[in-house]
């Protein structure tokens, strides 16, 4: 008998943080819930721009693999969540509005949450850890 495939709410997405058990658990618990068919894992920021430069160029109109939302630590090394965002605004403006945008954070800074807020009104604020709950809010 053939298993029936859940049905997704997205069916790419990407999970951007330098913690690696974090980016492990969030994968699995999007899973569980039927959120993303395919998940990327990105542990810097360079890299998961490198990678999605690279899903751009092998994307075709009846074959896009880019994700459709994106979740984000802030706080990472070299470059932070805010860098990383403000570079895929440019360097993918064409698709930067139709990009969910999560930033997944341990941050309770207000100052974070304003900023969040202040660079595009297409991201949500949530605090780590990820939880069912959360993923209901998008």
């Amino acid at each position: 008998m053939k298993r029936k495939e859940p049905s997704y709410k997205f069916q790419y997405a990407m999970l951007l943080d330098d913690n690696e058990l974090d980016n492990f658990i969030n994968q699995k618990l999007l899973h569980a819930n039927s959120f993303a068919n395919k998940i990327y894992l990105n542990t810097t920021s360079k890299g998961a721009l490198e990678f999605l430069t690279n899903l751009e160029t092998s994307t075709t109109a009846q074959f896009d693999i880019f994700p459709q939302i994106i979740f984000i630590d802030i706080n990472m090394p070299m470059m932070d969540g805010f860098q990383f965002i403000e570079t895929l605004k440019i360097k993918f403006s064409k698709r930067f509005t139709s990009i969910k945008i999560v930033i997944l954070t341990s941050s309770l800074s207000i100052h974070d949450r304003e900023k969040s807020m202040s660079t595009s009104k297409n991201i949500l604020f949530l605090n780590k850890p990820l939880t069912k709950e959360g993923l209901n809010q998008i």
